[in-house]
């Protein structure tokens, strides 16, 4: 199975809340297309989903295979599978229910966790692949057409057709390869169950094809169809998406900052290093040491939205003092590569803490923000507060994207602080518009759409 990017579970009790606060805004991820590919076992259908993702050439196409959800075998039936004589190749052996749930997961724009089949051992493994915000999903397998419920998820049905020796000739050399199979075994199962079960189940699944084709990969017709219906439906979600990050501007004008948007105290110490940073002629030296300094600055005021609990400790002294203890554990999320530049800063400031990191870039042809990469603390759902850090903020869309991920990963968003050098008054409305409980802590509030010059300057390219 190809997957994407993966990330930690998100918290069933969190599902109504997540999904409650995405009235104003929702990631590209959240109508994700899925395509299904049926047909007979050796018939071409991991091809033709391998090269219709090859000839997108796009991050976001993910293909799930049905493999992964064959039923777990008991004793009995693991003893006739080692035989060749267990039906891999009846709709009883695919575990439908489990299917259709991951496919509702992540038509919500949810994270779910994927099955692994072992074909050699005959039993799902302990381990997991996770899957989350692809935007088209390919589902391949001989009966992807046959649930109604799954093909009422669909937006596209393809049927794969090919010649019956043809489909035997593949079907060995893969299973003797990768399976861990004989060519006697394969022939025993392609008489006794594959042929018979491939006339009674998959055959009729041709009726509820939108496409068929026949030759696989090398009907170059059909798969111009099945690209271009995705890059228009790319393109449809793209518009939408930017549409609606425009209507988040609406009132920005006239309403107030939120009450949660902390904006450091321009005092006269942090005027002065902000003057050297802003200074074009400030050197690369004296830069990052400054902005290393009001990093920290930025993390301390974002910890105090941290909870605490009294401790009382002993002094060198001898005394005792009433303090406070975090509650629970503090994380902090990365967005690249800006947030990078605070890494000094919270080393100094939580030494200890665990880290995670986000890529979100820009299309440069539509300007909308894109997820490109994604790795998260397993449980970061249960943590305290989880700082997530950003060089710059200007029209919000990252910022916006970011935090729908923490809270797509079970982060309540009253534990979510954004802390930031700079924003635009705009960014920081939108985002705390769409999630209203999150903290925002920013150096300094800008212009709108400022170039993101922080980063070239403290990376110094």
């Amino acid at each position: 199975m190809n997957t994407g990017i993966g990330s930690p579970a998100i918290v069933a009790d969190n599902n109504a809340d997540t999904i409650a606060k995405r009235a104003h805004y929702s990631p590209p991820w959240a109508d994700l297309s899925i395509i299904g590919i049926a047909g007979s076992s050796g018939s071409g259908k991991s091809t033709l989903s391998h090269a219709i993702v090859s000839k997108l050439n796009l991050p976001w196409v993910v293909i799930l295979s049905m493999d992964s959800y064959y039923k777990p075998l008991d004793a009995e039936a693991s003893k006739k599978a080692f035989l060749n004589e267990y039906d891999f190749d009846s709709p009883e052996a695919i575990d439908f229910d489990a299917l259709v749930d991951t496919l509702r997961d992540l038509k919500a724009g949810k994270r779910t966790e994927i099955p692994v089949y072992s074909f050699e051992k005959h039993q799902r493994l302990e381990e997991t692949t996770t899957i989350y915000s692809p935007h088209v999903l390919v589902l391949e397998g001989i009966f992807a057409l046959y649930d109604q419920r799954v093909m009422d998820l669909m937006d596209m049905r393809i049927y794969c057709e090919a010649d019956a020796d043809t489909c035997l000739s593949r079907r060995i050399l893969r299973d003797v390869k990768d399976r861990g199979r004989t060519v006697e075994g394969c022939i025993k199962q392609w008489f006794g169950f594959v042929k018979p079960n491939y006339e009674k189940y998959v055959v009729p699944q041709r009726n509820h094809a939108d496409i068929i084709v026949p030759r696989g990969i090398e009907n170059r017709v059909a798969m111009a169809m099945v690209t271009q219906y995705i890059e228009r439906k790319l393109l449809e979600k793209s518009t939408r998406h930017r549409a609606a990050l425009r209507s988040l501007e609406a009132g920005c004008d006239d309403e107030p900052l939120s009450d949660r948007v902390v904006i450091l105290k321009q005092t006269s110490q942090l005027k002065g290093m902000n003057t050297i940073i802003q200074d074009i002629d400030t050197s690369s030296e004296d830069f990052i040491f400054y902005f290393d300094r009001i990093s920290c600055l930025l993390i301390e005021q974002a910890l105090n939205n941290v909870h605490f609990q009294e401790l009382t400790v002993e002094t060198p002294a001898g005394h005792l003092y009433n303090g406070l203890s975090p509650k629970g554990e503090v994380s902090a999320v990365i967005v690249l590569r800006g947030g990078s530049a605070f890494e000094a800063g919270l080393r100094r400031v939580i030494p200890d803490g665990r880290t995670g990191r986000l890529l979100i870039q820009s299309n440069t042809r539509t300007g909308e923000p894109e997820l490109h990469y994604l790795k998260l603390p397993k449980d970061i759902g249960t943590h305290d507060s989880v700082l997530l850090l950003d060089a710059q903020m200007s029209s919000g869309g990252s910022a916006l994207m970011a935090v729908q991920v923490l809270v797509d990963h079970g982060v309540p968003q009253d534990r979510i602080v954004f802390a930031t050098y700079s924003a635009g008054y705009v960014g920081v409305h939108r985002l705390t518009k769409v999630f209203p409980e999150i903290t925002v802590v920013v150096g300094s509030m800008v212009s709108d759409f400022e170039d993101r010059w922080i980063e070239k300057r403290y990376f110094r390219c």
